[in-house]
């Protein structure tokens, strides 16, 4: 599994800026990809972009220089294209567009997954955007199976392979099947038969077993990982054989050095927050993190946090 390419989901809450540069400073990722900014109606201003993705004033990488691409949530083509277009302008390395989305708010709006049930629609979105920037810039697209179910999936890969994507991510479930296991990595296989651009994989990736499992089922030689990153900090590493199994010491001094970091960056409770929520994700497999985090969930500033450990 080497050599294969392996990228940092756009977990929307969760995998902000600072998630990224915890994650990216341990290594393995060959990019990663930005929350979605949401784009609706309007040219949004600079300081968006900024707040979503503040590595665009350095670089456009994380501090490890792993390069960091800007994902955009929206409908409109001509909206869409002005506004991945301000994004390159302010130094963006590439554009992912965000057809899988499952929240409720967002689908309401006409964004994310529920375009999937509109294939034309997508294809618009993709051509729109590809046209507005340099041809130097991929323009990638991330998608579900579909929306309620998976029948028009070739019909939205082939549309966005069309417009001009340069990939297409695929996570292994509809949007009405949600985060609920399994991920149907045989399906993300069927579309990367039927299209000619790289097809990246997507979905219930926690470890190296689900890892081998997911490249043989898809056929794909690429993975997003998402939730299982943030659960075991080190699976990029191991899954490019870099580093054997670290234990809960490597992992604990990596949560000191995120903590102090994150410190000061919102107030207390936010940040006590963000601590509570990356730990919550760490007991999964870990149970040093539970016994840690039945100690941490009273607490509300960093500093008792910090001292505790």
């Amino acid at each position: 599994m080497q050599t294969m390419k392996i990228i940092l989901a756009p977990m929307e809450g969760l995998a902000d800026f600072w998630v990224r540069q915890a994650l990216t400073d341990i290594g393995g990722y060959d990019w990663c990809v930005t929350e979605f900014v949401r784009v609706s109606g309007t040219l949004l201003p600079a300081k968006v972009f900024y707040r979503w993705c503040p590595e665009l004033q350095s670089a456009a990488c994380t501090r490890s220089g792993t390069p960091v691409h800007v994902q955009l949530l929206g409908s409109d083509p001509s909206c869409m294209a002005d506004n991945a277009a301000r994004a390159v302008e302010l130094g963006a390395p590439a554009i992912d567009l965000n057809f899988g989305c499952p929240a409720k708010t967002v689908n309401r709006h006409g964004g994310g997954a529920v375009l999937l049930d509109e294939p034309e629609r997508v294809h618009q979105v993709v051509a729109a955007v590809r046209n507005a920037v340099p041809a130097t810039i991929p323009v990638s697209a991330k998608m579900r199976l579909g929306n309620l179910d998976g029948e028009l999936a070739l019909d939205n890969a082939r549309g966005i392979e069309a417009a001009g994507a340069s990939w297409l991510t695929v996570h292994g479930r509809t949007k009405s099947q949600g985060y609920r296991p399994p991920a149907f990595w045989d399906r993300i296989g069927l579309i990367r038969q039927a299209i000619n651009v790289p097809v990246i994989a997507n979905g219930e990736i926690w470890n190296e077993q689900d890892a081998s499992r997911c490249l043989q089922e898809s056929g794909c030689d690429a993975v997003m990982l998402g939730r299982g990153a943030v659960s075991d900090p080190f699976l990029a590493q191991r899954l490019r054989g870099e580093v054997e199994y670290r234990g809960w010491p490597h992992t604990l001094q990596r949560l000191k050095v995120f903590i102090t970091e994150l410190n000061g960056s919102g107030s207390d409770s936010q940040v006590s927050g963000r601590v509570k929520q990356w730990l919550n994700y760490l007991r999964r497999d870990c149970p040093e993190a539970e016994a840690l985090y039945q100690q941490m969930v009273r607490l509300r500033r960093p500093e008792e946090m910090l001292a505790l450990l």
